[in-house]
């Protein structure tokens, strides 16, 4: 989880594929009207430019002027992420694109990146207007959706292990099983962190005590596994991680993803890995980051080579590149293969993380341009 991250799909998932196709001429209109929605984020404010838009496709242009590192969320009922951007860092700007049907938001900044945040009404009007989409867009879609299928019956065959392991007692199993269980997470983390409470409950660090949350899931199993090794009282916290991930589970797949859904979580996957996994800040007692660094990429993976047929037709330059600095990404991984698994980060020198470091930040930059491409932007 990023703190929280991903989110960012940035995309209602309520539009359908199918419902989007026919209708681009409403939906650049929608896009071009008053150009990107400005956010200036304080360490006690959140100015957004406008509180009302018309439904469909929407660029937020958040620029962070507090002290803090901050987040901006624009979230549907219950808390649905419909579009987010992390680690804003004091100073600097960032942009996201996301489309929204009609209906009434919340955005929020939130300095530091605890707690709800500084919260504003939001209010999307008019009919939905959908993106243009093509038949490759469109399959682009579909072929995600089986690859979150994939890895979610592994997710749950792999948790399910993994909790045995927990309940047993068995701590030497459990350790070699934690890893493996978090893999398939990781690989579609965009997705699950769309479901509001259910991430953090998964996937929270002991951060989240600060935000008033219980601490539990995967990571304060691995706090018992790794520190004091007594999981004894641990039967209730794994079998309620497994019947969270059984409800994330069902929901990411009904979840209807859209192209942009998929350009921005590529994004956000190796945003993870620069914010959490290279510092070795999210696997603070396993070590176990690099397992996670290389499901990041991996999903990350899936979601280009998903719109590959639509990025070659319309960028096939930036097609080239992303295979360049995909394969320098994994070439710089590679070095620190340990068996079947990898390192623990706390074995690698400053110089290795530095290396690693601006191998994800080189893949970053023309995965940011993929959400232009899909938008015709």
């Amino acid at each position: 989880m990023r703190s929280i991250q991903f989110t960012a799909f940035g995309v209602a998932g309520a539009l359908a594929v199918a419902g989007l196709a026919g209708c681009a001429d409403k939906a650049e209109s929608t896009a071009s009207t008053g150009g990107p929605i400005t956010v200036e984020a304080g360490d006690t404010s959140c100015a957004v430019s406008r509180t009302e838009v018309p439904a469909g496709q929407h660029t937020f242009t958040v620029s962070n002027s507090g002290g803090k590192v901050t987040e901006f969320y624009v979230y549907g009922a219950g808390d649905r992420v419909m579009g987010e951007v992390e680690n804003v860092a004091p100073g600097l700007s960032r942009e996201f694109k996301v489309e929204l049907p009609p209906g009434t938001y919340q955005t929020a900044c939130k300095p530091g990146m605890v707690g709800d945040g500084i919260r504003a009404a939001f209010t999307v009007t008019g009919s939905a207007q959908p993106v243009q989409l093509d038949a490759a867009l469109a399959g682009a879609a579909e072929n995600y959706q089986q690859y979150v299928r994939s890895q979610t019956t592994a997710l749950l065959d792999s948790t399910g292990e993994f909790v045995a392991a927990v309940k047993a007692g068995d701590v030497a199993k459990a350790k070699e099983l934690y890893p493996v269980a978090r893999t398939y997470w990781e690989r579609i983390e965009p997705v699950a962190e769309i479901f509001g409470d259910l991430d953090p409950k998964i996937d929270g660090r002991a951060d989240v005590v600060d935000e008033g949350m219980e601490f539990t899931g995967y990571h304060r199993l691995e706090k018992d596994l790794w520190t004091t090794g007594d999981i004894s009282k641990d039967g209730p916290i794994a079998d309620q991680l497994l019947a969270d991930v059984k409800e994330i589970v069902a929901k990411a797949n009904a979840e209807q993803l859209t192209p942009l859904q998929l350009a921005n979580g590529a994004k956000d996957l190796l945003d993870e890995v620069a914010s959490s996994k290279i510092t070795g800040e999210e696997e603070r007692y396993s070590h176990t980051d690099l397992w996670d660094f290389s499901a990041n990429v991996e999903g990350s993976k899936a979601a280009v080579a998903a719109l590959r047929p639509a990025l070659e037709q319309r960028a096939p330059d930036l097609v080239k590149t992303l295979d360049e600095e995909f394969a320098n990404v994994t070439s710089a991984l590679e070095q620190h293969r340990s068996g079947d698994g990898w390192a623990g980060q706390d074995t690698l020198s400053q110089a290795e993380l530095k290396k690693l470091s601006d191998a994800v930040n080189a893949l970053a930059e023309p995965i940011s341009q993929i959400a232009g491409v899909v938008a015709g932007k």
